[in-house]
């Protein structure tokens, strides 16, 4: 019980900065300095203003100088930032595993939060997260042989990012091939691409984290996930375009978790 605690809050704490990363990423602002600052009176965050879920909850979601609101976003990173902790220490325990896929977990998360005010994924989280999902699956290659190495992990995350990025890369290729060019449909508020470049990235990302089969699972799970979003959307604003990173990175999770028994279940199905 100890442990899940120690787990959870720690989780909590990586939610913190999470936050940082959320709030400044899209601002081209250093995540390192200056500290931790109230966005709008612009006063620094001690620490006693600045511990998860507690600091919240006695400032009344408030900060102490300016009593300016602060978004209840923060709390919400820090409790699925710890949720996720707890939940992958009780599928994985301690190693590597819950590391590798602890990363994975904490790029989506800021690619979600980033996503869904700004509609951009940093390139940081996307590009970098796919270089760091490469080069930990050659890491996981010695964890399967300790006095050797298995290339199949690194083969799996390489074919990962590109079926990922590639499949979605492709589809929305070709819907804007039919949508634009052939049925001649006028743009939306000036778009010219169903499908963003960071969409693309972040697939590309999850591939190199879940490998090609997954990435393909996640592909085919994220629209289910959008679909009443894009609908509400297209109805209500005309608009035909959704941030599509948080159904990516939820569909990714359900992948992760779930992906035999759902493919066993279609298999059984048909």
């Amino acid at each position: 019980m100890l442990v899940k605690l120690i787990v959870f809050l720690f989780g909590s704490l990586v939610g913190s900065f999470l936050n940082v990363c959320i709030h400044r990423m899209p601002l081209e602002e250093s995540i390192v300095r200056p500290r931790s600052h109230c966005p709008k009176c612009k006063k620094t965050i001690f620490w006693y203003d600045n511990i998860p879920f507690l600091s919240y909850i006695l400032l009344k979601g408030k900060c102490r100088y300016c009593k300016e609101k602060i978004s209840p976003r923060y709390f919400l990173v820090e409790l699925i930032t710890a949720l996720i902790f707890l939940l992958f220490y009780l599928r994985f325990g301690l190693n590597f595993n819950f590391f590798f896929y602890i990363v994975f977990a904490c790029g989506l998360i800021v690619a979600t939060f980033v996503d869904i005010p700004h509609r951009i994924i940093p390139d940081e989280i996307s590009v970098g997260g796919m270089f760091v999902g490469i080069i930990l699956s050659a890491v996981k290659g010695l964890e399967l042989q300790p006095l050797a190495w298995s290339w199949k992990p690194l083969f799996n995350s390489v074919a990962g990012a590109l079926v990922g990025g590639g499949v979605i890369y492709l589809t929305g290729y070709l819907f804007d091939l039919v949508y634009f060019k052939l049925l001649k449909k006028p743009a939306i508020q000036g778009e010219t691409e169903s499908m963003g470049g960071g969409d693309v990235k972040l697939m590309a990302m999850i591939g190199a984290f879940l490998g090609w089969q997954r990435a393909l699972l996640t592909f085919f799970i994220a629209p289910f996930f959008g679909i009443v979003i894009g609908l509400y959307n297209l109805v209500t604003k005309k608009e035909h375009l959704i941030p599509y990173g948080p159904f990516l990175s939820l569909a990714a999770l359900v992948a992760l978790f779930w992906a035999d028994k759902i493919i066993r279940l279609f298999i059984v199905s048909y």
